[in-house]
């Protein structure tokens, strides 16, 4: 990266750039005499006290003391993507948001509180995209007592390292205490070569597609404890919803491999793609993404996304795989007290 002017290193940047995205070089040592250079990209969410804090990509935040920086410029918002469906921060937000549809949700100006009894924390989560409305710390407030009506814990779902994403607002809600507790991967990726495997024909007509799911697809999908009447509501909403199972040895030995995938507009979403640690490496995993990508494809999708937590590998390496790319890193962050 280039920081400098006429052959000079230069800092580019004041406090007045924060919320922006940024590159800032600074000397490890903090001294001016000597020691390396580390380069750090991210959104600049604070300057204050002599201390620079910038967001990453993947939500870290990293302090600098602001004597330590040597160089710095502000960037693009967010770089071109070299692969996959060109997608903005809130429509992917608000299309994976509809693939997982809570119970119940109100709305508190444009973010929105939603519960499903516990059932997933995507489905029990404040979803904010753009304002709410009122001041943050009123807004916090009322989230609080919203979820403390319904005895759940509050959560906040943000996200990081894309354009439109609420780099700040992670910055806030830590100043005011609120933990980050899990962090994931978006990706996108074209639909079109999903239904194409490189797998014989017959591993994919193995899959069995169905509006519907049964007890023995619940069993292996094991996201939950006892399954509520929250759990089939919040599974079979979504605009157009498919369940995908491969049968197994026998009827007790339930299915050998699942999956869900919800087909919003050009969009097709996979989830709950589980296999039976007896039939792995036999691309079944694979096939049932084939099968759901065929008949998303029949209804006018182009294009695919799923989610991936962090210490998922090996659903990371089946999707690279698959031609799947990050787009950005959602994280969800609850208040303590409601422990």
């Amino acid at each position: 990266m280039e920081f400098t002017a006429g052959g000079r290193l230069e800092v580019r940047i004041t406090p007045a750039d924060v919320g922006k995205r940024v590159s800032v070089r600074r000397l490890n040592d903090g001294s001016r005499t000597g020691g390396k250079f580390t380069d750090t990209v991210g959104v600049l969410t604070s300057w204050n006290g002599g201390v620079v804090l910038i967001t990453r990509r993947d939500g870290e935040r990293v302090r600098i003391v602001e004597s330590s920086l040597v160089a710095g410029k502000v960037v693009p918002s967010a770089p071109a993507r070299r692969r996959g469906p060109a997608a903005s921060y809130p429509e992917l937000a608000r299309v994976s948001a509809r693939a997982w549809q809570p119970v119940e949700s109100e709305a508190l100006g444009e973010w929105e509180l939603r519960a499903a009894a516990g059932f997933t924390r995507r489905a029990n989560s404040v979803l904010p995209v753009g304002d709410p409305g009122r001041p943050l710390d009123e807004a916090l407030a009322y989230v609080r007592h919203w979820y403390e009506q319904r005895e759940l814990p509050a959560y906040i779902q943000t996200a990081t390292g894309a354009d439109g994403t609420q780099e700040l607002l992670c910055a806030e809600l830590e100043e005011r205490g609120w933990e980050r507790e899990v962090s994931a991967e978006l990706h996108v990726g074209a639909l079109a070569p999903l239904g194409d495997p490189d797998l014989p024909e017959a591993t994919v007509e193995r899959v069995h597609l169905s509006r519907s799911f049964d007890e023995a697809w619940l069993r292996r999908y094991k996201r939950f404890g006892v399954p509520g009447p929250h759990v089939g509501k919040v599974l079979a909403g979504g605009p157009s919803v498919w369940f995908a199972s491969v049968p197994g040895a026998s009827f007790d030995a339930g299915p050998a491999a699942i999956g869900r995938c919800v087909v919003d507009g050009r969009w097709a979403g996979f989830m709950a793609v589980e296999v039976d640690p007896a039939h792995r490496r036999q691309g079944l995993a694979t096939a049932v993404m084939a099968a759901l990508s065929r008949q998303a494809l029949s209804e006018g999708a182009s294009a695919a996304w799923l989610q991936v937590e962090d210490d998922n590998e090996g659903a990371r390496k089946l999707y690279g795989g698959l031609g799947f790319a990050a787009h950005h890193t959602y994280h969800h962050y609850r208040y303590p007290s409601a422990r």
